[in-house]
């Protein structure tokens, strides 16, 4: 296994024993459950290829300590035990505020008629035929009655899904499932560190061989013409069960694919282009800037889902920036929990 490691900081782990070489020895970091520990050091963070954004450049190095994250997305079981011990209500499933949703719109708009203004989510519909792919209001659709627990609206449930992803869940839902696990969300550094798994410069967490080459063994995604034929050839048109796919090289699934990721940090459009990205830190900005959207602040999704394909967002890359608004839910947005030492 390839370590992206200069010296320098291979002799600053070993002072600190965090490195993989003391982490065979060291029975904290190996008995975490459901948690991979990842080694810290100097990620060069940012695109690998001509698929890759604006947003992902400049290239830049920034240190990550070493910390834990879940080896799996948080699944329909895991959140309905924290929902089940703290009567956690979603963001999807309260009253509508329009004080508060036309903070995040353009000055002027108007309010939905009130049979619109009720709990609910975004869920995704295919086409009939294709569209223009630069207007995703094609097929998303906003559905009364879509819930983590009906991610496809009313009339579907998650009975026989329990160790998929949970999905339709805002970033808002995230933290305070993760504050519940005695965890906390992944920086955006420390997640494009972990979906590395080691090695310096791989496009995707299985390597550098695309969707493509290398078929739909690696990952759940849209194969097809999207947004309205899927061939299914991975076996699932939506969410598969974690651990459906090979682990990358630190032992995390679904590091690509299946369902895009919260991270804690803010969305900044720009921030790889300022000095303070390449400092000794992996906070991230401390606000929000989105061209797509002025006026909602958003934050970091990262990995990719069950809709990403090659010719639309190649967003199984690990360098893939992604982002939304911390009160939006979707049915393809999940998380992980990463945890200090």
């Amino acid at each position: 296994m390839k370590h992206n490691f200069v010296f320098s900081n291979v002799l600053l782990l070993l002072v600190l024993g965090l490195s993989m070489w003391g982490c065979e020895n060291n029975e904290q970091v190996e008995k975490m459950e459901g948690m991979v520990f990842i080694p810290g050091g100097v990620l060069n963070m940012g695109g690998d290829n001509e698929q890759a954004s604006d947003d992902e450049f400049p290239k830049h190095k920034i240190k990550v300590e070493g910390f834990y994250m879940d080896e799996t997305e948080v699944t329909n079981r895991e959140f309905a035990e924290f929902v089940k011990a703290t009567g956690y209500i979603t963001v999807a499933e309260r009253a509508l505020d329009w004080e508060l949703l036309k903070k995040d719109l353009p000055p002027g708009t108007p309010k939905p008629p009130d049979s619109l203004m009720q709990p609910g989510a975004l869920v995704f519909q295919s086409t009939e035929q294709p569209v223009p792919l630069n207007d995703p209001s094609r097929w998303w659709r906003w559905t009364i009655g879509a819930s983590w627990k009906h991610p496809q609206g009313p009339d579907s449930d998650i009975n026989d899904k329990m160790e998929h992803p949970v999905v339709q869940i805002s970033w808002e839902d995230a933290e305070a499932y993760a504050e519940w696990a005695g965890k906390r969300l992944p920086t955006e550094a420390e997640w494009e560190w972990a979906a590395r798994g080691g090695s310096d410069g791989q496009i995707y967490p299985w390597g550098n061989g695309n969707v493509n080459q290398v078929g739909h063994q690696y990952a759940n995604f849209w194969q097809g013409l999207f947004p309205y034929e899927n061939t299914e050839k991975d076996g699932y048109m939506t969410t598969a069960p974690v651990k459906s796919f090979p682990p990358n090289g630190y032992g995390l699934y679904d590091m690509a694919g299946n369902v895009w990721e919260w991270c804690a940090d803010w969305y900044d459009a720009n921030y790889y282009k300022r000095e303070e990205a390449t400092s000794d830190g992996t906070d991230g900005p401390n606000s929000s800037f989105n061209p797509v959207n002025p006026y909602a602040p958003a934050k970091v999704m990262r990995g990719g889902s069950f809709l990403c394909n090659d010719e639309y967002c190649s967003g199984y890359r690990n360098s893939r920036r992604m982002q939304s608004s911390p009160d939006t839910g979707l049915n393809h947005t999940g998380f992980r929990c990463a945890k200090d030492l």
